[in-house]
């Protein structure tokens, strides 16, 4: 068995890890294996990976502090069963990338794997507003790019040339020896991530979900198709400490399931070939489930009496 090398994708909520990760997989002829890391109880994200692809999943956690167990009995379950090649592990939007990394070095793993390399995806408009985030996640998201062997500017489409420009130099600034590439839609070239130049792991603030940043999740199931017009305006309420919506949904009158998706205001929704529960994730900072739950009840409960 030969050792396989560890390949950590990091970004904060809705940079497009998990498209990159996707493209990735589609492109790469090594055996390749997956650890898909989600702060909510339910994966909305793994269907994206291939059904020939092994996959493990840690959910309702961080393996930065509370899975690092788990983590490390993950890759050894996926060693032994299938010999991979590399193993692809995506991060929650809110971990630290060299605590993952720490908790990929166990003893009972050394001789196993390599420490491939850290890739960061950067959403470039986001970047552009991080300063309206708390000062935690802003501290976050400059440490995922300190600390990142490959940046990925991402959703350069979203942003003007000179704006990129501004990002570029800000970027090479906090990490001159990561490689920065561009992107649009976590398209990259695969052969820009072999042979990238390790960093020497220096120092790290330890900002993550679950012990500084109050992050939590809140996973609702609708039974019954809904209203598009009150989800949109149910939408329009949302605060600015709910970062991410991602799941499953149909609304009344379209026979469709979309994949839904929303971020920092902006939501996407496009036809999903599953056919998959009503279910959406929330993730947010000190996150009211009562409340949500009962908006989110009453929003199907009205959606049904305007369809009779």
């Amino acid at each position: 068995m030969a050792n396989a090398e560890i390949i950590i994708l990091s970004g904060f909520l809705g940079s497009g890890k998990t498209t990159l990760l996707q493209k990735i997989l589609e492109k790469e002829r090594r055996i390749a294996a997956v650890v898909m890391n989600k702060m909510g109880q339910v994966s909305i994200d793994s269907d994206s990976v291939p059904s020939e692809t092994p996959l493990k999943e840690l959910l309702n956690g961080c393996v930065c502090c509370t899975l690092s167990d788990q983590l490390e009995v993950q890759l050894s379950e996926l060693l032994n069963q299938y010999d991979p090649d590399v193993i692809y592990i995506e991060t929650t939007g809110v971990a630290h990338p060299v605590e993952v990394l720490d908790a990929c070095l166990s003893p009972r793993l050394a001789e196993k794997v390599r420490i491939g390399s850290i890739i960061t995806l950067l959403d470039a408009a986001c970047w552009m507003e991080r300063k309206k985030l708390k000062i935690p996640l802003q501290k976050l998201i400059v440490e995922q790019v300190k600390h990142a062997d490959m940046i990925v500017m991402n959703k350069i489409d979203c942003i003007s040339k000179q704006t990129q420009k501004k990002i570029e130099e800000e970027l090479q600034r906090m990490n001159p020896a990561g490689k920065l590439i561009s992107a649009e839609f976590a398209d990259i070239d695969i052969q820009t991530m072999t042979n990238l130049k390790k960093k020497e792991r220096a120092e790290h603030e330890k900002v993550h979900a679950i012990q500084h940043l109050h992050m939590k999740t809140y996973v609702h199931t609708f039974l019954h198709p809904i209203s598009e017009r009150r989800f949109e305006d149910f939408l329009k309420t949302m605060p600015d400490t709910i970062y991410r919506i991602k799941g499953y949904i149909r609304f009344a009158g379209n026979p469709d399931t979309l994949l839904f998706q929303y971020a920092y205001g902006m939501p996407l929704q496009t036809k999903s070939r599953l056919k998959m529960n009503n279910t959406l994730v929330f993730i947010g900072d000190d996150l009211d489930h009562h409340i949500l739950q009962k908006t989110l009840c009453n929003l199907e409960k009205t959606s049904l009496l305007e369809a009779d």
